[in-house]
């Protein structure tokens, strides 16, 4: 140890952390909270808005801070990160995430443990509220923030919530990010969000993804598993890929700035931390040259 000089705990760049209580639940949730340096814009920070906080909040620190000192380089310019998870060390909070992020009406599933509680969909709307009221009326108070330049990203079930909220209030975000969406969830009943959905004057740029091993085909490593029959079956119904790409071009039809892009070689887990570079570029690009048709012509590998 003697070349060791210092040493201490990785703060994430600055990034502060607030247990936030629900003004109508009383359930607490993680906010976290990093803000470029300098003083805000005249109109206040742009500002991309994560959910599963706890798992991508270093991930979209470490982007920003590497990428936007060098504007002409990477096209991100500076904003704030705002990411909500849960008071815990761990990645995830399963048991809440499936509430807080599953849209109603939700259903009932088994237990994660054995001798854990039931798990429960449909607590989206209480999730929406705390988001557009109790997280917004706080950070009132921490930093100013741009109200028209607002981005939403949320990955598989956070992917889900974010186009269910684009469905149900378009007018809460400008931009919206989902990655590997769970569309075909509970039946599908998502796409009973789209079909009454009108965008009406709002102007909306929407970023759908998926990683390649999302598609029809196992990742090379997970082939030969003994999970593999388990694994198709759950892609033959998840349909992740193509649903996304479905979604991409119903919206597009619709008016809708949409893109759809497929990662190469990444799985559901994997694709997390590339899904959260392209966030922040969809969210802070200084100049738009992203927001197209969606894109037919990408295909998965074969």
């Amino acid at each position: 140890m003697r070349d060791v000089v210092a040493q201490g705990m990785a703060d994430s760049g600055g990034t502060r952390w607030f247990d936030l209580k629900d003004s109508q639940t009383g359930d607490i949730r993680r906010v976290f909270l990093w803000v470029p340096p300098g003083e805000a814009p005249a109109d206040g920070w742009p500002a991309l808005w994560l959910l599963d906080g706890n798992a991508v909040i270093g991930t979209a620190v470490d982007v920003m801070r590497a990428q936007a000192f060098w504007p002409t380089g990477t096209n991100l310019g500076w904003g704030v990160l705002i990411a909500v998870g849960y008071p815990t060390d761990a990645a995830y909070d399963s048991f809440r995430r499936s509430w807080d992020l599953g849209p109603p009406p939700g259903q009932s599933y088994p237990p994660f443990a054995a001798d854990g509680p039931r798990v429960r969909t449909g607590g989206g709307a209480e999730m929406a509220r705390f988001l557009l009221e109790d997280v917004r009326g706080f950070l009132a108070g921490q930093v100013a923030l741009d109200p028209a330049r607002q981005s939403l990203f949320g990955h598989s079930f956070g992917g889900l919530f974010a186009l269910w909220l684009m469905f149900t209030r378009p007018d809460a975000f400008a931009n919206w990010i989902a990655a590997s969406p769970a569309i075909t969830w509970e039946d599908s009943f998502l796409l009973q969000h789209l079909d009454r959905f009108d965008a009406g004057s709002h102007r909306l740029r929407v970023h759908l993804s998926a990683g390649e091993w999302e598609g029809d085909a196992l990742a090379p490593f997970q082939a030969g598993g003994p999970e593999a029959a388990e694994r198709r079956a759950e892609k033959a119904r998840a349909r992740t890929v193509a649903a996304a790409q479905e979604m991409a071009t119903a919206l597009s039809a619709r008016g809708v700035a949409t893109r759809f892009e497929i990662y190469p070689d990444e799985t559901h887990m994997s694709v997390l931390p590339v899904a959260v570079n392209r966030a922040l570029r969809w969210a802070f690009a200084l100049a738009d040259t992203q927001a197209r048709p969606a894109s037919p012509q990408i295909k998965e590998r074969t």
